[in-house]
């Protein structure tokens, strides 16, 4: 059963005031998905509010791409060219620490990261545009699961979304704590790196930590490791090109037995960059220093390298569509020099079907537990007219 923190009259008397973009009720619902947040492939609840409020406005639904996705369709007019708007849905496995009305009743569950904003960002412009029609054309609004991590794009892909939607060109957008609310920046080129994983097992010969001459010692050989592996990026990878490796996880051993060098050491980490060409580097680079330092130390190494996502490289077509509608909306210029970030965004994959262009939209100062992933972020309401007002002039824009 579906628990809005608002009753269904009071917002359909709403969506008929001045207001085009529904924005006390859209501000309502945000709250409300914040409240009640869902890990990736969960978003049970959250994509069944997605599903109403599309299906209200007259929109064409369809569920169950990537397990919980929703993709709502408006056809206007003859227009042949298609387009897609993203926004993501799912919430991060972390505890909310900041006391709000709305904080999180899930136990371990956050939106840390503002999908809770994007989700209601699209969802204003989606019935608005379904009330004023002012385009030519077919529109698909794509409600994306589990980006943090999970494959939800992919999956996505996987079930059909560019077969069953073709698109000309695919749009995301993302909050950047840092930028006004009423800021944005469009950028052309590399704006997410890859985001892959890596981990190196190495497997020595255990022994009493006073006779360590006895066995092979692989929690030496693997700080050695962690020390060797960024020389990678300093010494190995063109300076001109942005990477980074790091070690994220270590397990070996035990604090209740102080005496005894374990046999195995697991080391496991993340690597990210720009270009296929050293994305394939860094892959190869992790385990020549891997099976170098354990031919070192006389043991071995087990390396497994987990290619996750690739780079957001925006298409300079759909950039520039993007750059003239953020221009038309945020009465201020439009951040054109924007750096590109190490994280990443499974939005690659679908930046891989079709043109795409991925945006940033300010979330406000970076202060007070403001940060993605922080657990004390919150996403800024103040964002939503804006982000709203973005997809809308977008559509008109391209499907004239």
């Amino acid at each position: 059963m579906l628990a809005p923190l608002f009753s269904r009259t009071w917002h359909v008397m709403q969506s008929l005031s001045n207001d085009p973009f529904e924005l006390d009720a859209m501000i309502a619902l945000r709250r409300d998905l914040h409240a009640h947040p869902e890990l990736g492939f969960e978003e049970v609840r959250t994509s069944g509010l997605v599903a109403q409020w599309l299906s209200e406005a007259g929109i064409e639904i369809h569920r169950g791409l990537g397990k919980t996705g929703v993709v709502g369709t408006l056809r206007v007019g003859d227009g042949t060219r298609s387009i897609g708007l993203r926004a993501d849905m799912d919430a991060l496995a972390m505890p909310e620490l900041a006391e709000r009305p709305y904080k999180s009743q899930a136990s371990n569950t956050m939106h840390a990261c503002g999908h809770d904003g994007h989700t209601v960002m699209l969802l204003a412009a989606a019935r608005h545009l379904a009330r004023t029609r002012d385009f030519s054309g077919t529109v698909h609004f794509i409600f994306q699961p589990a980006e943090e991590g999970r494959g939800g794009a992919k999956a996505m892909v996987d079930d059909g979304l560019f077969t069953l939607f073709p698109m000309d060109a695919v749009y995301g957008l993302h909050n950047m704590p840092g930028l006004a609310p009423d800021e944005m920046a469009v950028v052309a080129g590399p704006q997410l790196a890859s985001s892959d994983s890596w981990e190196v097992i190495f497997r020595g010969v255990g022994t009493h930590g006073a006779k360590p001459h006895l066995g092979r010692d692989a929690v030496t050989a693997a700080g050695h490791f962690l020390a060797a592996i960024h020389t990678i990026v300093a010494r190995r990878v063109d300076p001109l090109q942005p990477a980074v490796v790091s070690a994220c996880a270590l397990s070996a051993g035990d604090f209740n037995a102080l005496n005894v060098i374990p046999d195995e050491v697991r080391i496991g980490g993340t690597a990210r960059a720009y270009t296929p060409a050293v994305r394939d580097q860094l892959e190869d680079e992790i385990g020549v220093v891997a099976r170098g330092i354990a031919a070192t130390f006389g043991i071995e190494a087990d390396y497994r390298f987990k290619r996750r996502i690739p780079p957001v490289v925006n298409d300079v077509t759909a950039t520039q569509a993007a750059l003239s509608a953020a221009q038309a909306v945020t009465g201020r210029p439009v951040v054109v020099d924007f750096p590109p970030s190490t994280a990443g965004d499974d939005f690659a994959f679908f930046g891989a079907e079709a043109a795409g262009a991925y945006v940033w939209l300010g979330n406000g100062p970076a202060v007070d537990g403001a940060l993605h992933h922080n657990s004390r972020y919150d996403f800024n309401d103040e964002a939503i007219i804006t982000g709203a007002r973005f997809w809308t002039a977008l559509v008109e824009q391209e499907l004239r």
